[in-house]
């Protein structure tokens, strides 16, 4: 077990507030916060839902079972369920503000354009000359209904907050 996963997700939760619905939405942020320079040594890859991390997975079960994250699952209006995490730590005072507003500002966005924000973004990292496309392509039934132009603009966003590595501008 990866005491330092599961501190880094309890640390993902408190600094996004203290509460982040959904499992999906747990690895969009701590993927953003390691491409802006803000959490490190997470290792992601591409997953159906875009970037994916298994230490985000397992650091939130372990942190869970010891008592240091809250996990409540609920039922998705699709039959399925998702998690809701809940930390109540105070943020210390050292945490950057970049941290804190990045992933605040994720955990409110809507689900669906932050996941295809985040693919964009990891996609650009993959070598894709044309992210959003590719993003589009491969996500088309999450794309339409004005989704992608949103999930541009919260990107650009995400890109105003001053973070030690610039999120990359993809057009």
């Amino acid at each position: 077990m990866s005491m330092s996963d599961a501190c880094k997700v309890v640390d993902i939760v408190r600094d996004a507030g203290g509460r982040v619905v959904g499992r999906t939405r747990l690895q969009k942020i701590a993927y953003l916060l390691t491409v802006a320079g803000l959490e490190t040594g997470l290792s992601f890859t591409y997953k159906h839902y875009g970037p994916f991390s298994e230490n985000v997975a397992t650091g939130a079960r372990h942190a869970h079972l010891l008592g240091r994250l809250g996990e409540t699952e609920a039922q998705a209006s699709w039959g399925g369920t998702y998690s809701i995490y809940d930390v109540t730590a105070p943020i210390p005072p050292e945490t950057p503000a970049a941290r804190r507003q990045l992933a605040g500002l994720a955990a409110s966005a809507d689900a669906i354009e932050l996941e295809l924000a985040a693919t964009a973004v990891f996609l650009a990292d993959d070598g894709f000359d044309r992210p959003w496309e590719e993003t589009v392509r491969r996500k088309p039934e999450k794309a339409g209904d004005g989704r992608i132009e949103r999930a541009k603009d919260l990107l650009e966003r995400l890109r105003e907050i001053d973070t030690p590595i610039r999120l990359p501008e993809l057009g």
